[in-house]
Parts: C-alpha cells; structure tokens; sequence
C-alpha cells in the first residue's frame, strides 16, 4: 500500500514527486479546458503509474498562471524534478497525448 506524499507547496510538490507531474492550467468558463477534463482522465488511466496529472485553477491561483506565463487555456506543462520540460496549449484528443508524454517520461 502507497501513501501520498503531503507538500506545502506547488513548487515543493513538483520538485518532490517521484514522478514527472502533468499541470492542466485551466479556468472554468474556458470551453476547450471542460473539452479535456475527459481526455486528462483517460491519459491518468494509462499512464497513473508513470504520470501524476493535476489542475491548477487560472482564475484561484494568477500568480501561479503568471509565473509559467500561461497565456492560453488550456495549458499542460510537464514537470521533471521540478522543472518545465514540456508544454501544450490547447485540446489534444489522449491516444496522441499518451503517445506524446510516454516519449517524454
């Protein structure tokens, strides 16, 4: 049996997950960000063992979406050890995200 890991911060939670960490920078009344809710939990499906996928509310935490210099949503920036190696704006349907991030982790 797992337990999760409890962080003070985002950028600790980042910096000390075991694995790479999916961000979905979204808002609530963005279109495309309810378009991917669905296909974020098909890629969490596949990949939950080698992917840890969470959503950061744009609108709650604006500092957050200014540090990462989040211009649209949605936004998915992939985490390594802390740091950005990888962004995506916009809807991608999950058999090409998967393929995209399994290149990547």
């Amino acid at each position: 049996m797992t337990t999760k890991k409890q962080f003070n911060s985002f950028e600790e939670m980042l910096s000390g997950s075991d694995v790479p960490v999916l961000v979905d920078f979204y808002a609530d009344w963005c279109g495309p960000c309810k378009l991917m809710a669905p296909i974020l939990e098909q890629v969490n499906a596949q990949l939950k063992d080698r992917l840890r996928i969470i959503k950061i509310d744009t609108e709650k935490y604006t500092e957050l979406a200014s540090q990462y210099n989040i211009l649209a949503l949605p936004t998915l920036v992939l985490f390594k050890k802390g740091q950005p190696v990888d962004r995506i704006e916009g809807v991608m349907q999950a058999p090409q995200l998967v393929q995209h991030l399994q290149s990547l982790i």
